[in-house]
Formats: structure tokens, C-alpha cells, sequence
């Protein structure tokens, strides 16, 4: 029987690449304060390939996945959090000026695997602020690979 997952220990961690764009296997450091990931299971596009023999149904085959562009997550605007975004984006522009990649791992507790895509990260700016709620904000990241899924990276 399938023991079902909770979000509670979920973690987001990233690491640069040392060679090339190779997705790393250790390294990875854990950004704390995050409350929301973004879906990362786009559905493909469609392409009708119907012929004039069908008499009855249309035929397609499957496209390309579309990430959606900046992937928006949410977090809470603390000054942990605020240091810990402002480290990632200054490794990712460092790693982006040596032609290495920095990577994103999705780690869900329970699972033996991780879900990996590479970023380019934006800097953080400021969120909307509410009365009475706490103040949070998003942190946008462009995937400029998706992965998927493959072994967790050691060391997390």
C-alpha cells in the first residue's frame, strides 16, 4: 500500500555546476523560508496529424512542454531569507559569466528522488504588504532546463 506525502519538509536547494552545464550531484544548499513551489508539470501541446482517411477520429501527437516562462516562489520576507536569495542570484551570475549552469532541486521527504531544472534567477524585489498578515514576497526563477526526476543529491 502507498504511504501518501505531506508538504511539511519539503526543500528547495540549488547548486552551480563544476563542469559545464552538468547537473551536480552534492553541493546543494537549502534556501529556507520558502511557503509555495511553483508547477513544474506543464501539460504538451497538441498537434492535429488527422488525415483525409479518417472517417471517424482525429489523430494528434504531442509537442513541446512549456514551462510558463519565470516560475513565481513564495516565501516569506525575512532578512534570513533576503540573504539567502541574494547569495543564489550572485552564484548563478557568477556561474552564468564561466558558461556553468546552476541547478534547482525540489526535495520531497519520503521520495527517493528529486526533481531537478537549472535556473537563471532574477534579484528579489518587494512584494505587495497587507494590513494585519505577514509580509511576503516572490522570487522569480527562468528555467532554462527541466530534468525532471533522477537519485536525491547527496549530502542534503
Amino acid at each position: 500500500m502507498a504511504i501518501d506525502l505531506l508538504s511539511a519538509g519539503v526543500s528547495v536547494n540549488y547548486a552551480v555546476s563544476t563542469t559545464g552545464t552538468t547537473r551536480p550531484t552534492t553541493g546543494y544548499t537549502r534556501i529556507y523560508g520558502i511557503k509555495e513551489i511553483p508547477d513544474l508539470n506543464p501539460e504538451p501541446t497538441s498537434h492535429q496529424t488527422t488525415t483525409l482517411d479518417a472517417v471517424e477520429w482525429h489523430t494528434y501527437i504531442s509537442g513541446l512542454k512549456d514551462a510558463g516562462g519565470a516560475l513565481a516562489f513564495t516565501a516569506n520576507h525575512t532578512e534570513e531569507f533576503h540573504t539567502a536569495w541574494d547569495t543564489l542570484v550572485t552564484a548563478a551570475t557568477t556561474a552564468k559569466a564561466s558558461n556553468k549552469a546552476t541547478w534547482m532541486a525540489i526535495i520531497i521527504p519520503g521520495l527517493t528522488r528529486a526533481f531537478y531544472f537549472s535556473i537563471d534567477p532574477s534579484p528579489m524585489g518587494l512584494g505587495s504588504i497587507t494590513v494585519d498578515a505577514p509580509i511576503e514576497t516572490s522570487v522569480y526563477v527562468s528555467p532554462t532546463a527541466i530534468a525532471g526526476w533522477a537519485a536525491k543529491p547527496t549530502g542534503v
